[in-house]
């Protein structure tokens, strides 16, 4: 199926919103990589989780002042694709369980719209707890913006799970025979 014909399957609201998301994940991406360095192999995901002073203020020497720069460009432009993320995963969502009208589907549907949101909110407080982490990290800021990162990105995989099962589930049950 080409990609023309696969936007055509999705709303327009979806379609703008998935624009929009993966065109501030590739300035992400590109942000992220004069944050690589020996010290922070995965850029500023390394900063994420780096889980104390130690490891953060290494990363920091790493990236040098200009490094420093992008690191801050790259958690405020992170407070944009938060919401742009998220609006996009609840509009996913409910697409596709537009067609899954069973009670166990809306309720799975509640609970990984309910992981998307914790996600969000904890890569927001994680990015406030990094803003705040650069001069002089502490332990305590380290630590709790890793733990912001690990509900961040079990809330995304959660969530992307329970979406492959909602599309997994069958509409009917099989008639026993």
């Amino acid at each position: 199926m080409s990609s023309p014909r696969l936007l055509t399957l999705l709303p327009k609201r979806l379609n703008l919103s998935l624009l929009v998301t993966v065109v501030l994940l590739l300035v992400l991406v590109l942000v992220n990589q004069p944050l690589q360095t020996g010290s922070a192999p995965q850029g500023i995901v390394s900063f994420q989780m780096a889980a104390t002073a130690d490891q953060s203020m290494a990363i920091i020497r790493s990236w040098r002042e200009g490094g420093l720069l992008w690191a801050h460009v790259s958690l405020w432009l992170d407070f944009l694709f938060v919401p742009a993320y998220l609006f996009t995963l609840i509009l996913l969502t409910s697409h596709l369980t537009r067609d899954r009208p069973g009670v166990r589907e809306r309720n799975v549907a509640r609970w990984v719209k309910a992981l998307f949101v914790a996600a969000g909110t904890g890569d927001i407080a994680e990015n406030i707890l990094l803003l705040n982490n650069m001069d002089p990290p502490t332990d305590m800021l380290s630590l709790s913006a890793t733990v912001c990162a690990l509900i961040k990105f079990t809330g995304l995989m959660l969530g992307a799970a329970g979406l492959v099962v909602i599309r997994a589930a069958r509409r009917h049950p099989l008639a026993h025979g």
